[in-house]
């Protein structure tokens, strides 16, 4: 049985299935609804509004009873939201459609287009590809000169550039006839490792050599289309990970694959590539080349994007001790693999530290070279999981910690992505406690009159709000509101939950007021600690409590302010002119590692010799995380924002 399930404001239409859920039937119908948490019934975003009564418009019949009853876990969360559920609020995520339906998504629940910030860093790259062009003029065949095709190829690549025993790829030999005689015999050879012809050209066009390089990260994935012959960016091409639509993080994409046997992996695998194609379709596009002009691709991510990508179950890395299937880079065909570059062409994935710590932390690895330095760096990945590094070229090593559910917005009630009318930076005065805030997309910093068009907070924005908080005394070292604080944004709830007002309702397209609670400040906290704890036991392994250089990786972390982050007890005190932003630097290792063949001899070399450790496993982990957990620590020093810091006092808390 089908049923006609219809959007509003969009009005978008789908027919799906008895038992679909009304978040998979926006998905078909392509209509975005915030589903943060990935379908867990903890985020509590993706609320929607049942319409009843007939709809002659439409031809539909829209009630209520066409869909389940709320389950306990429903009613908790949107008491926490503030809705009632006699008023038709229902969960998209949970709420299954047993007939036809007319669903309004509000604004709040509405999906922006998030914000990828993915440019390349220029790096000087010895250029040395795995994939060369030759250009030669074959003797064309006679009577007393009958040697095939190939034959005569691999004699003229020898003669005029000394390369020896070749073997050609099948798709090519199969376009071999026609592509030297269409061309009178004047061609341009495309080898791979200078062993393997993968393409034939006619005329001279080695000056077109394309290779891509990808970052497949768990929000948002970024391709550069790269010139092999001079290491430059041709094309720079970013999206969100299509995945999202099956699981927000990466747990949640494992235990899609879990719950869902016969068909999760081959979904998000299918998704995945299908994402990339349209990168690849993008990047030709601006730069006017030819899919087939693409003759291999170098990928980076996590170790379960890794595994997704490659058809490989991730069960397995998601339960202890969690090894995964392969530490080793792998090349894999393009055609056989599904990617429309060079039929012929490879695809070359980086290699995996650990079951969290993935490729994409080895491409970071290439960029920022640690592992040739004398002075011991702290390199923090910061994304929907937080990777770290800490040592120099005697010794490295690596854990994971996980940051992303508050960060990216998960467990902050008006946390959302960094998209159109996400609230990006915030700053409190120290006299009124008034709040002034920046929007994305708009360029003026809000007077508490304008309408700002604001609908949440971000990422940037949520660390600069605890930060700002807590140097304001509107907060304390423990994280709880200070009640002597008398301000009109600050208050309780209608829970008797503390918060403060970052924007007023009339500064708002979602008709509220956009606060930052207790609840977000604990969950920051949370995340925060288990960052910090996973540096200060890296570092002490090494006898280290400061790190010579700091460096900051991921478009999120290029947006985090240091200062707020030290202030907050995020990132381990040091000098603050030794806090360096990297960008995008696992994209920048896959390019590396595109351009140079030789790189990734060295990623390999990398991802053995670096020390993994599980920080959950560790006696004093509970102890470091504990400590973290205060602003900006309990017992550890900040002598370089000391004196930001507020003086500590006795204070009643709300």
């Amino acid at each position: 049985m089908e049923h006609t399930v219809i959007f509003q404001p969009s009005g978008s239409r789908t027919q799906i299935a008895d038992g679909t859920t009304i978040l998979e039937a926006a998905r078909k119908s392509g209509v975005g609804i915030e589903a943060v948490c990935g379908d867990h019934l903890v985020c509590g975003k993706c609320r929607v509004k049942i319409v009843e009564g007939n709809n002659p418009k439409f031809g539909i019949e829209s009630s209520i009873k066409n869909i389940c009853e709320p389950s306990e876990g429903d009613i908790k969360v949107l008491n926490k939201k503030r809705d009632d559920v006699s008023q038709n609020i229902r969960l998209a995520c949970s709420t299954t459609v047993h007939g036809d339906l007319l669903v309004f998504v509000p604004e709040a629940s509405r999906t922006g287009k998030q914000i990828v910030s993915k440019a390349a860093r220029d790096y000087k790259i010895k250029v040395k590809p795995a994939v060369t062009k030759y250009y030669v003029e074959l003797e064309e065949p006679s009577l007393d000169d009958s040697w095939g095709d190939f034959e005569r190829l691999e004699k003229a690549l020898q003669k005029n550039f000394k390369l020896k025993k070749l073997d050609i790829d099948y798709w090519a030999l199969r376009q071999l006839a026609d592509s030297v005689r269409n061309a009178d015999w004047k061609v341009t050879v495309t080898l791979l490792n200078k062993k393997t012809i993968i393409r034939i050209e006619a005329g001279d066009t080695v000056a077109t050599n394309l290779g891509m390089a990808v970052d497949i990260g768990t929000t948002s994935v970024a391709g550069y289309l790269t010139d092999l012959n001079t290491g430059k960016v041709v094309a720079t091409e970013s999206m969100m990970n299509p995945q999202v639509a099956l699981g927000e993080d990466v747990m949640s994409r494992i235990t899609h694959c879990m719950l869902n046997e016969e068909t999760g992996l081959q979904e998000l695998q299918d998704s995945i590539k299908e994402g990339l194609n349209t990168l690849i379709e993008k990047a030709c596009k601006t730069s006017g080349c030819s899919s087939h002009d693409i003759a291999e691709m170098v990928l980076v991510g996590n170790t379960a994007m890794h595994h997704v990508l490659l058809g490989i179950n991730p069960e397995f890395m998601g339960v202890a001790p969690f090894p995964p299937a392969i530490h080793h880079s792998v090349d894999v065909n393009a055609e056989r693999f599904g990617l429309n570059i060079l039929p012929a062409g490879n695809i070359h994935v980086l290699p995996n530290e650990a079951g969290f710590v993935g490729a994409d932390n080895v491409g970071c690895l290439l960029a920022d070279e640690p592992h040739k330095r004398e002075e011991f760096t702290l390199l923090i990945d910061i994304g929907t999981n937080g990777e770290l590094v800490f040592g120099n070229k005697d010794k490295l090593m690596s854990c994971s910690s996980a940051t992303g559910p508050a960060l990216e917005g998960a467990q902050i009630e008006y946390g959302m992505r960094a998209a159109p009318g996400a609230i990006e930076k915030i700053k409190i005065d120290e006299k009124t406690l008034e709040c002034t805030y920046k929007v994305i997309g708009n360029e003026n910093w809000s007077d508490g009159k304008t309408d700002m068009g604001a609908k949440g907070i971000c990422g940037s924005a949520i660390i600069d709000a605890v930060a700002e908080l807590f140097v304001r005394r509107i907060i304390m070292k423990s994280g709880f509101f200070n009640e002597k604080i008398e301000s009109p944004r600050v208050r309780k709830n209608a829970s008797g939950l503390a918060e403060y007002v970052i924007a007023w309702k009339h500064e708002t397209s979602i008709g509220e007021d956009i606060v930052v609670n207790q609840a977000d400040v604990r969950a920051i906290q949370l995340a925060k600690g288990a960052l910090y704890a996973g540096c200060k036991m890296m570092m002490r392994q090494f006898g280290k409590e400061v790190p010579d250089r700091l460096v900051m990786a991921g478009a999120f972390g290029s947006h985090i302010d240091k200062v707020q982050a030290m202030v907050m007890g995020m990132i381990p005190d040091c000098d603050l002119e030794k806090i360096e932003y990297i960008g995008n630097a696992a994209g920048d290792g896959a390019r590396i590692a595109l351009v140079n063949i030789d790189k990734r001899k060295e990623a390999n070399d990398i991802a053995m010799k670096v020390e993994y450790i599980e920080l959950a496993l560790r006696d004093d982990f509970n102890e470091r995380f504990g400590e973290a957990m205060q602003l900006p620590n309990m017992v550890d020093p900040f002598p370089h924002v000391e004196a930001i810091l507020p003086v500590e006092e006795e204070v009643e808390v709300l």
